[in-house]
This record gives structure tokens, sequence and C-alpha cells, in this order.
């Protein structure tokens, strides 16, 4: 995970944010176009096009059989069986691009996300990172303590659990891009926390699980790790022109790259 995560950040991370990241709006409108645009380059390379266009044609032809015959209940039936078995095989077309495009496409999106989503806490703000420990670790939460970076204070004692997560209540006295550095028995553990600042790519969480792919702000915990998971709180960044946050990102990228894809494609000559 963590090398894959590796490889897409240096790529990302010298593509992304050309203007600064205070004008997301380049990014969030050229990469989804361009993802549409790469998207009908692998339809047109990895499908069956002819195929593709001979069972629309099919499908078509047992629509206008419903209108025709709309008084005949046997020949509806029987269209609209052949409607659902040609959709079965168009969607079988389109399984071969749709894998080719899938982890390219989630690449780009979780790295527009990771620049674009999140903005930095504010400085005096007080907030909770949460640690939480894998129960088949022969550690206990009373075995993890936690070293502050300057410029940043402990607002309150640490809470621990039974189940072995910690709680620990953080002030931010200054910006800055701070680290914070979790002692679990004999291991370090590094989390990240922006403060302040202009805006720019926000670490967020730390996990050991696939879902470490999601989140490429910071590295990956290594699998085997007594740790699961190091989080801070979230905090979305407003953005006039489209949906806040992870979702409003990803809706407006997947939609953005979509209309490009169906606005472009007899311009590249491709058939969906």
């Amino acid at each position: 995970m963590q090398t894959y995560n590796n490889i897409a950040s240096a790529i990302f991370d010298f593509l992304l944010a050309p203007f600064g990241h205070e004008i997301a709006l380049f990014d969030l409108i050229v990469w989804p176009v361009i993802m549409g645009i790469g998207a009908l380059q692998v339809y047109k390379y990895t499908s069956n096009q002819g195929a593709i266009a001979r069972v629309k044609r099919q499908i078509s032809m047992h629509l206008l059989e419903i209108r025709l015959f709309r008084d005949d209940i046997a020949q509806v039936l029987v269209s609209t069986f052949k409607i659902v078995a040609k959709n079965m095989i168009y969607i079988g077309h389109n399984l071969t691009p749709m894998a080719v495009m899938l982890i390219p496409m989630v690449a780009l999106m979780v790295q527009l996300v990771a620049h674009y989503a999140y903005e930095p806490a504010r400085p005096g703000s007080t907030e909770l990172l949460h640690l939480k420990l894998d129960p088949n670790a022969p550690l206990l939460a009373r075995d993890v303590s936690l070293e502050l970076p300057a410029g940043v204070s402990l607002a309150a004692p640490a809470v621990r659990t039974a189940d072995g997560q910690v709680f620990w209540s953080v002030r931010a006295d200054q910006p800055g891009d701070h680290v914070f550095r979790i002692r679990v028995g004999d291991e370090i553990y590094k989390k990240g926390w922006a403060v302040g600042g202009a805006a720019r790519k926000i670490p967020v969480k730390r996990l050991r699980s696939w879902e470490a792919l999601l989140y490429p702000g910071e590295a990956a915990i290594p699998s085997g790790a007594p740790v699961l998971s190091l989080e801070l709180d979230m905090h979305t960044r407003p953005l006039d022109f489209v949906w806040d946050g992870e979702l409003g990102i990803l809706m407006w990228t997947m939609v953005l790259s979509l209309l490009a894809g169906v606005a472009l494609k007899d311009f590249f000559g491709v058939t969906l």
C-alpha cells in the first residue's frame, strides 16, 4: 500500500496545484476533463466497439417494437425480455475498460481529495488525537505515550480505554506543520497536524488497512504494526463552485468526467 501511495503522491504532488492550492478551480476542472478523455481512449482500444454499437442498435429496435406492438402483450413481454438480455451483454462489453480505468481513476480522485477537500486547523483550536491499537497486539493502552512538538500543548490528560484506544486533547498554540511522536511499546509512530497557513495537502489519517489507499496525505501504518489507526479531526475546506468535502469532490469529479466523455465521444470516434 505504501509503495503505491508513494508512487501516486510523487506523480500527483508534482502535477497538481501548478498555481498553488488556493486556486482549486483549475485542477478540479482540468483533471476531470482529462480523466474523461482518458476514459474514452481506454474504451476505444480495450472494448469491442463494433459489438457495443451492434447491441445498442438491437436495444433500440426492441424498444421500437414495444411502441409499435404495445397492444400485443405477448410481444411486449418478449421485447422487454430481449432488452434486459441485451443490456446484460452491453454491461459485459463495458467490464474490461472499467477494470482498466479503475486504478488510475481512483488514484486521481483520492489525490484531488487529499489536496483540496480539507483545510488546516485554526491556531488556538483544540482537537482530539485518536490512536487505536490492534486488539490482537500484546500491548495495552497504558503502553502508549505522546511526545508533543513545539507549538502544541496538551489541553487535558490522556484518556485510555480498555479496548486499546487512546485520546489526547491537543491545542494548536502556533501555526505550522507539526509532527506528533507516539511511542507504542518500543516503537515510535508519527502523525502530522497542519495548523494555519496557506491551503495545502492536509494529513488527515494514518491507517493500517487497505483504506490507507484513500488517504495519501501521510504514510500508511506498516502491516503487522500494533497500531490500527492514528487520526485527527477533519476540517472540510469550503469550495464555492463544487460541493464541499470528500464526497463533494468525488461526485464533482465523476460527474464532470462523465459529461466530458459524453460531449467528446464523437470527436474521438468512440461508441459508449
